[in-house]
């Protein structure tokens, strides 16, 4: 569940999601979601294990012990979004639901606000 001042909500199955691939690579289940200018849409998702969250950063508790951390520029754009896991064999993995997101390209990887 998301407090009123987290930009992004992540479900309990990104959750266990991020915990599996962190401790497949040894590392803590703290994600960087960050979005970034490119994609044939505008802007993509840049997803990645960090160590730690800088002095910025929104730092949103999920279940398990997995932390996100979020940059006061990609905070605006995430805000309301969820992050999901999809289960498609094809396509599927983490995906970030975004409301505000006007547009996504055919292969998923950007959007348009």
């Amino acid at each position: 569940m998301r407090a009123a001042t987290d930009p992004i909500e992540v479900t309990p199955a990104a959750a266990g999601k991020v915990r599996a691939l962190a401790e497949r690579e040894g590392r803590e289940p703290i994600l960087r979601v960050r979005v970034t200018a490119g994609g044939c849409s505008g802007f993509s998702y840049e997803l990645g294990f960090e160590d730690g969250p800088a002095p910025d950063d929104r730092v949103v508790a999920a279940t398990d012990g997995v932390r996100i951390l979020v940059d006061p520029r990609s905070e605006p754009i995430l805000r309301g979004s969820t992050l999901d896991l999809d289960r498609s064999l094809l396509g599927g993995g983490l995906k970030i639901r975004n409301p505000q997101a006007v547009h996504e390209c055919a292969c998923g990887e950007s959007f348009s606000i």
